[in-house]
């Protein structure tokens, strides 16, 4: 991860099919095509990829979640329960529709604790938001129950995780919706794009017009198309699909790199005392895209990152003061300063978040270190990035 230190000859012979005919909107224009069409391509190797039966291309991983949602009717007043690390992309979706965010702890899985989850539903709740970060899952059968338990909506954001399975399936695609993110430091990327996948068809046809204005898409004049309801300009182009259709066929390769990598790294760090790693539950298989590890505690992790720093070994991270990822330093939301107003029933939804704290989270997320594993590094570069890691570990501790 990313995909685009491998870019290569197949990107550059699909970006150039359409130059040469110069059509770069996804729909429309059939006369001038010259059978090209990026997107509807990107989407069938999608469905294949991510054993899905169906799948919307979006204009990214924040539109995904945003469609996602409002295709299965999430909206004003209802509550999602999401996990507290994660990317800021997920309460940002949830209350572009008026839905309210309700966060709860992780577990050492980096996911969403089912405990917690049950902990937090209200007769409000509409959906379950299950984020797989870092390249690995939650506990995903546990959820599969709650979610069924409860009936409520199951929603699965894959976006740091394309390529890792549980149970055999293409995480993503375990939840009645999936969402990918496409972005530049993706593992296959677009510049900028996502997707949504589910095997409900009216979920996909909601998506599929909601994500175009509330276009139907019926018959080949887009001038004569209906509208069944409002909708949004989440699109995809065609230049964009079709790096993503490029990177698509050469997942299996970069899953392959970053597979053998992690576990170069959990080989040579699993041996350091002090050092416990991520744990991937049962029947999971990581996509490879990071390797995670646990240190004793908050103050050992700040001091091997230091170590890190001063030692030159790059892209690892402790999320405990992330503005990006954690809870503790995400202020605009506990302070709800928006450019438009906030509704009332938004504001007391998150009263919540005045006073409420996240001690298993902080547990989890302060002794945490995610390292980001590189497609365009050497197995040499890998070993010996991996000794020197240890070896600072050891110096710290």
């Amino acid at each position: 991860m990313p995909g685009f230190e491998l870019f290569g000859d197949l990107e550059r012979k699909e970006l150039q099919d359409v130059l040469d005919n110069g059509v770069l909107m996804r729909y429309g224009f059939d006369g001038m095509r010259n059978g090209h069409w990026k997107a509807k391509e990107l989407e069938s190797e999608l469905t294949k990829t991510f054993q899905t039966n169906h799948v919307q291309l979006v204009s990214s991983g924040t539109a995904a979640v945003t469609v996602a949602l409002a295709s299965a009717g999430v909206g004003a007043g209802d509550e999602v329960i999401m996990p507290t690390f994660t990317f800021v992309a997920s309460f940002e979706a949830i209350m572009a529709l008026g839905a309210i965010p309700v966060l709860v702890d992780v577990d050492d899985t980096l996911g969403l604790n089912p405990k917690a989850v049950e902990a937090a539903i209200t007769s409000k709740t509409k959906a379950i938001m299950v984020v797989q970060m870092c390249g690995s899952m939650a506990d995903m059968e546990a959820l599969q129950e709650i979610s069924t338990k409860h009936k409520l909506l199951l929603l699965e954001d894959a976006c740091q995780a394309i390529g890792g399975t549980y149970n055999g399936k293409p995480l993503g695609s375990i939840a009645d919706l999936g969402c990918f993110s496409f972005d530049f430091v993706k593992t296959i990327t677009c510049g900028e794009g996502g997707a949504v996948i589910t095997n409900n068809k009216d979920y996909y046809l909601n998506a599929d017009h909601y994500s175009d204005h509330g276009h139907d898409h019926v018959g080949n004049d887009r001038g004569a198309e209906t509208h069944p309801f409002l909708g949004y300009n989440f699109r995809i182009s065609e230049l964009h699909a079709a790096v993503g259709l490029a990177q698509v066929k050469r997942l299996p390769e970069f899953l392959e790199i970053q597979r053998r990598y992690l576990n170069i790294f959990k080989e040579t760090l699993s041996q350091v005392a002090g050092v416990t790693l991520r744990t991937v539950p049962e029947g999971g298989e990581e996509s490879g895209a990071f390797f995670n590890f646990f240190l004793p505690d908050l103050e050992s992790a700040r001091k091997v990152m230091q170590g890190f720093k001063e030692g030159g070994i790059d892209v690892c991270w402790n999320y405990y003061d992330n503005n990006w990822h954690y809870i503790r330093k995400w202020e605009h939301l506990k302070a709800l300063k928006s450019l438009f107003p906030i509704s009332k029933e938004v504001k007391d939804g998150l009263k919540y978040l005045e006073n409420k704290t996240f001690e298993m989270s902080d547990h989890f997320i302060g002794r945490n270190i995610s390292c980001l594993i590189k497609l365009s590094w050497t197995e040499e570069e890998v070993q010996e990035r991996a000794k020197k890691m240890a070896e600072i570990i050891t110096q710290k501790l």
